[in-house]
């Protein structure tokens, strides 16, 4: 997920009749004193490793995962788009320029875009060097191959479908992946997976194709608009730098899309100072970069 605000990308993708999404948290209405106190009462959220352990190994990779694994991580989250012959994979630019060598092997093929190269061209680029020489020979790795490699390492997944208005049928797509690959059997859509986006449209046709499977708003919206959500959502994801203790609070108060409270993850808390913040809040999960950074804080 990008580190910036959120609700200017979702206006962006969602079109006549969707959600009308205010900015940030602090136009929310401010929530009760007793809401606040129940903030309070603190609890050590969940730490999820930021396209894996993004900031010690190359981001979505097979390796970003197993650093994470190697650390003790059980939680990932990673970005899905697909490729012009229809392959899923795991990459968070819509180009691949930042985290591949597309300009060396594929000079003529500018903006480099992730929808115009088949699976097979992409399979050719390296996706590690650009981080590290140690990470030479790294690959994208489609969906199916990162599901397993999760699966194999006994990890679970915050999964978000990246740029859904490029990839028309994407949820679908994805759906289906899961599906072969086991994650939509009743242990794994309980305990195991979120799918998320910053399109409120797109959470809501994950929620229609499959109302099992939990499901996260990637933004802010303000606290008299969050009750909408709550008819697909459960959980309102939000960037660190737009929450406080109140907004928190508010969704705590509201049940999500299965009946239980919704839920809040929040990102890319990177720092001890902020991890520490969001915490105090009551936040039910931490995305992030650094997981060790954020598991040292959290146990101090």
């Amino acid at each position: 997920m990008p580190a910036r605000a959120a609700a200017a990308t979702t206006a962006a993708l969602l079109g006549a009749g969707a959600l009308v999404l205010p900015g940030t948290a602090t136009a929310a209405t401010p929530a009760p004193q007793a809401g606040v106190q129940a903030a309070g009462q603190h609890h050590r959220p969940l730490v999820v490793a930021h396209r894996g352990a993004s900031a010690y190994a190359p981001e979505n990779t097979l390796a970003a995962i197993d650093k994470a694994d190697e650390m003790g991580f059980r939680w990932v989250e990673n970005d899905v788009q697909r490729t012009k012959d229809g392959v899923l994979v795991i990459v968070h630019d819509d180009n691949l320029k930042r985290t591949t060598n597309v300009e060396e092997v594929f000079p003529d093929r500018a903006p480099w875009k992730v929808k115009d190269f088949t699976y097979k061209e992409i399979a050719k680029l390296d996706a590690g060097s650009w981080f590290s020489p140690a990470y030479k020979g790294a690959r994208v790795p489609t969906l199916t191959q990162y599901m397993n490699r999760v699966s194999h390492n006994h990890q679970r997944l915050v999964l978000e479908i990246k740029k859904p208005e490029l990839y028309p049928g994407i949820e679908r797509d994805t759906l289906r992946v899961l599906r072969k690959t086991g994650w939509l059997d009743r242990h794994h859509v309980k305990h195991k997976l979120v799918v998320q986006s910053f399109s409120a449209d797109s959470v809501r046709t994950v929620h229609d194709l499959r109302p099992d499977v939990k499901t996260g708003f990637l933004g802010t919206p303000a606290a008299s608009e969050l009750p909408k959500y709550t008819e697909f959502a459960d959980q309102i994801n939000s960037t660190h730098t737009s929450i406080t203790a109140d907004y928190v609070a508010r969704i705590h108060q509201l049940k999500g899309a299965h009946g239980k409270p919704l839920e809040i993850f929040t990102w890319t808390v990177d720092e001890a100072a902020a991890a520490r913040r969001v915490a105090g809040f009551g936040v039910d999960g931490i995305i992030t970069n650094k997981p060790d950074v954020v598991r040292a804080a959290l146990r101090d």
